[in-house]
């Protein structure tokens, strides 16, 4: 009679395990589809019974840099305000929630993430690299705002105004070196951000660039 006791115990704990790792696995796959669909209701639904946001998929990324790169942005929102939600949880490539969504100009998403004390001044490529990148000014100067170092070197020695200068904008050059960032740096390869304008046929930008550059000169004396 024991051993049937102990028998039906045992299948007991048997049957709750596989209920359990059925329902987790239906969990995590309902978590990521919610992701690309954007569906915040789910997510928060998933979140309030337990499933953590930190879950990375098959690849290895986790739910909030899937909901950026999307974008899935109402998911993306629910997974900042969840306090415990890595919001610094870095991807492969080193890229942070703060670099992707300034990247994409999504101003709300980084005024949140800033919010939660996000990472502005990470080492190597920063969030205003890839600000500078994208082009978005209002982006640019929201990280400015606070404290994002102008001139952050990057891997290869390149600044944000070089990356403004490239590929982003030239309200978002401009910008920049009014708020001060040095239009002299050269990076590992000996390119300056005029030159970088140049390859990328930037005519605007290298004339900004260009007329900062004359107004540092000395002036004449008489």
């Amino acid at each position: 009679m024991k051993m049937m006791r102990n028998c039906f115990k045992k299948l007991i704990y048997i049957i709750v395990f596989i209920g359990f790792s059925l329902s987790h696995a239906g969990s995590y796959e309902d978590f990521f589809v919610a992701i690309k669909q954007d569906n915040d209701l789910v997510v928060s639904d998933l979140l309030k019974r337990g499933f953590d946001a930190n879950t990375p998929n098959p690849a290895g990324e986790h739910g909030l840099m899937l909901a950026l790169r999307e974008p899935s942005l109402k998911v993306a929102e629910t997974l900042i305000s969840w306090p415990k939600t890595d919001i610094d949880t870095r991807n492969s490539q080193d890229e942070s929630p703060l670099m992707i969504a300034s990247l994409k100009g999504h101003l709300d998403i980084v005024r949140k993430l800033i919010e939660r004390d996000a990472d502005v001044n990470k080492t190597g490529w920063t969030p205003l690299h890839y600000a500078a990148t994208g082009g978005d000014v209002a982006v640019i100067r929201l990280l400015l705002e606070h404290s994002a170092y102008i001139d952050a070197s990057s891997p290869n020695g390149s600044t944000p105004l070089m990356m403004a200068a490239m590929y982003g904008t030239a309200s978002a050059v401009k910008l920049l070196l009014e708020e001060g960032a040095d239009p002299l740096l050269k990076n590992d390869l000996g390119l300056s951000a005029i030159d970088f304008a140049n390859r990328a046929r930037r005519e605007e930008s290298a004339q900004i660039i260009a007329a900062f550059v004359r107004a540092r000169q000395p002036r004449g004396t008489w």
